[in-house]
């Protein structure tokens, strides 16, 4: 296996409850979460106290968090701002609690069928906002390529490093998302290489954007996992799922007769053997 590197994963998608969520992440041997529901809410709604009790349920368990999966900068670009940066202060709050450094969060979503270019000034306005309390924080924003968002293609995700990357800001990578926005995954590693400090791994089809286990897909993921561990990568590989509808299942079983719709664990073991096999060829 290679060294260096930590299994973690969105585990609301296992299920909603946070005990369901532990038992399985120990059953395949993880100690780490990416937390972004917990108990049929976000973790960035609850009140401070209510965090508190989380993270005793976790310490309790031995599981810790490797980043807060948290919504902020998935508003309109024309939503007021200023709300927004409240719940960013808030989230900082709870990554302080929960003893993580990281922060996901977004560059805000495009209006429908527009140029984004008439919108950049304002997005990386915002950015600087948060990027500044960022470092009086002493926390570190993870930038993540998302569908739709300002920083969705590669180019757009490169101009963000180019003016924030630093101590408090840095990227993601997450190939499913590429995938969806027609950009090449190997072009855009190559391009964001120097700034990616954290991995989410999900795949999909170019054909027609549909998530499937990663290896499976159009997103390069072992050879841009490989590129990696041959840089010296240490951090942490993030199974964000997404295979709840995943129709190609049956072909994965024998005598399987019909598609099968996998629960929030068969989903979340099957995307974490997927990637286990890869590590192991790796």
């Amino acid at each position: 296996m290679w060294e260096n590197i930590v299994l973690s994963g969105f585990a609301d998608e296992i299920h909603e409850d946070l005990p369901e969520q532990i038992r399985v992440l120990k059953k395949l041997g993880m100690s780490h979460m990416e937390m972004r529901g917990v108990n049929g809410k976000g973790l960035v709604e609850y009140p401070i106290q209510e965090v508190k009790e989380i993270k005793k349920q976790l310490d309790a368990e031995g599981i810790r968090l490797s980043s807060v999966g948290s919504p902020i900068g998935k508003i309109r670009i024309t939503d007021p701002f200023g709300p927004h940066m409240e719940l960013y202060k808030h989230t900082v709050e709870i990554a302080h609690i929960m003893e993580t450094d990281y922060i996901r969060m977004f560059s805000f979503f495009m209006p429908e069928n527009q140029d984004y270019g008439p919108y950049k000034n304002e997005v990386m306005d915002r950015l600087g906002k948060m990027a500044d309390y960022a470092k009086v924080s002493d926390i570190i924003l993870l930038h993540e390529n998302e569908k739709e968002i300002y920083g969705d293609m590669a180019s757009r995700c490169l101009e963000i490093m180019e003016t924030f990357y630093g101590d408090h800001f840095k990227a993601v990578f997450d190939f499913a998302n590429f995938v969806q926005c027609r950009q090449d995954t190997l072009e855009a590693y190559e391009m964001l290489k120097p700034y990616v400090v954290y991995i989410h791994i999900k795949d999909a089809l170019w054909s027609d954007a549909s998530v499937v286990p990663a290896g499976t897909g159009d997103g390069h993921v072992e050879e841009i996992l490989r590129k990696l561990k041959d840089a010296g990568y240490k951090g942490f590989l993030s199974l964000e799922p997404h295979l709840s509808d995943f129709s190609g299942f049956s072909a994965l079983e024998q005598n399987a007769s019909q598609k099968k719709k996998l629960d929030g664990e068969e989903a979340f073991t099957l995307a974490h053997d997927s990637l286990i096999k890869i590590l192991n060829r790796l």
